[in-house]
């Protein structure tokens, strides 16, 4: 069996480190690029038989056509979203695409619920305060989240532990979902609704849906200004989600009384790397970060040992799978 060579992007020490161990002994070669693959970049891949990408990797046609050129016969994406490639483009090329619908739900639904324990706590501002020797409570108060209504949008595998994480502190959780799972439901304690139900009685609103058209800024004036004044928001999805602009008007205005992202809908060239020395050029984003209710993260939901090592294992048993010889088997997983 031929050694296959794959050509990854945007990688982080973190990936080099699993994905070096999933593949030993599967006899892969591995190039790593710190750089994002796009149509400008394509040409990176020469030689491999397959690319590895992640969130912010751009394949659209004019990328896909010059992957397929190049001899490239296999995208492999190592996250479970793929609303970033031209699955039509993919199929008219012959190009075979597969992802990791799955790693480790627990740390997602984990992540969503620190933030709002953060944000609702102040941690984040009670930890500065006290290493600059400031051991004043004043501003940061909280509440209990015991009783509260909690409005989940999104029951996949990340949504129900969520609900149920949620259910685990006393909170009465509804939910938002256009496949029901009543047994589930049912079974916790949960209650389905209505989106408008949902977000006129929800004390906090999480988002855990894909992005699709449909999705696409789900939350915007007019449904941001239907949730209950003083309500928290967490997404911890997918950025896009949200209108940014709709949601500094609503932060502005005192609607919301919090909000805690993982996620922004202009993430690429800012998320995953270090701006500490430049001036930050995303104004929406620099004006989010200068609201004190507002808690940021920069997609790090997924990044814990289980769910890295589940997404080399999966990405590195997918590419194998697609082998047949020397040659990729056309086919998908999305």
């Amino acid at each position: 069996m031929p050694t296959l060579t794959i050509a990854f992007y945007d990688t982080k020490s973190y990936d080099r480190d699993y994905f070096g161990r999933a593949t030993q002994g599967a006899d892969l070669v591995l190039r790593h690029h710190d750089f994002r693959l796009t149509a400008d970049t394509a040409r990176s891949a020469e030689g491999a038989q397959a690319v590895c990408v992640f969130v912010n990797d751009r394949l659209d046609r004019s990328c896909l056509t010059a992957l397929a050129a190049l001899g490239v016969k296999l995208v492999a994406l190592r996250c479970a979203g793929f609303n970033n490639v031209d699955r039509a483009a993919a199929l008219e090329l012959g190009l075979a695409i597969v992802r990791v619908p799955a790693y480790s739900p627990h740390a997602v639904a984990e992540h969503t619920v620190a933030l709002l324990l953060a944000l609702n706590r102040k941690i984040h501002r009670a930890y500065n305060r006290v290493r600059e020797q400031n051991f004043s409570l004043g501003g940061l108060v909280g509440f209990d989240l015991h009783g509260k209504t909690v409005g989940l949008v999104g029951t996949g595998k990340i949504g129900r532990i969520t609900a149920q994480i949620f259910r685990g502190f006393g909170c009465r959780v509804l939910a938002h979902e256009p496949a029901p799972s009543v047994e589930w439901a049912a079974a916790h304690g949960i209650a389905y609704t209505s989106l408008d139900t949902l977000l006129v009685e929800s004390d906090i609103v999480s988002l855990h849906l894909p992005l699709t058209p449909q999705t696409h800024y789900l939350l915007n004036e007019a449904s941001l200004a239907r949730m209950k004044p003083g309500a928290y928001l967490v997404n911890t999805s997918r950025g896009k989600l949200v209108e940014s602009a709709a949601l500094i008007k609503a932060l502005k205005s005192g609607h919301l009384g919090g909000v805690a992202l993982d996620v922004y809908e202009e993430e690429e060239g800012i998320f995953f790397e270090d701006h500490s020395g430049e001036v930050l050029q995303d104004d929406e984003l620099s004006r989010l970060l200068t609201f004190p209710n507002v808690l940021i993260t920069a997609h790090q939901a997924f990044l814990t040992h289980e769910a890295l090592s589940e997404i080399a294992r999966v990405t590195t048993e997918n590419i194998l799978k697609l082998r047949s010889g020397d040659a990729f088997l056309a086919g998908t997983n999305l």
